[in-house]
């Protein structure tokens, strides 16, 4: 797509994989600025929307938060600065993605447990696994 090539909502929804309020949200809260509007009143993005766009899509797609993108965005938006600002945002995104795998585990084998300990075949008021969801 050409730089003089517009697109609607619909448009970069399309080519974005993002829903038009999704992107009307990040307009909102400052991660993709305003586009200019057509004479119809509707919004005209181009590539440079849709490559922000997609850059945020894959930033959510990998857990990272709005502020965080919001940060990235602008460290980008900066063609000078120094990248270790973003190696630090992503070294501490990374942490806190070990630390949600490793709970994540505890809870895998918390439930593995419970899933040994029932032997099926007995009525629902005496199964292990609700007896301990209730009591947790």
């Amino acid at each position: 797509m050409g730089q003089d090539q517009a697109l609607t909502i619909g448009a970069m929804s399309r080519a974005t994989g993002i829903n038009i309020e999704t992107i009307r949200y990040y307009e909102r809260i400052g991660l993709l600025p305003a586009p200019p509007r057509t004479r119809s009143n509707y919004r005209a993005y181009t590539s440079i929307e849709q490559k922000r766009l997609n850059f945020v899509r894959r930033t959510r797609n990998l857990g990272f938060s709005i502020d965080e993108i919001r940060a990235l965005l602008c460290l980008s938006d900066n063609a000078n600065t120094d990248c270790r600002e973003v190696t630090e945002i992503a070294r501490n995104h990374l942490g806190e993605t070990k630390r949600k795998i490793a709970d994540l585990q505890v809870l895998a084998d918390e439930l593995q447990s419970l899933i040994a300990s029932c032997a099926g075949g007995i009525s629902v008021v005496d199964c292990r696994i609700i007896e301990a969801f209730a009591h947790a």
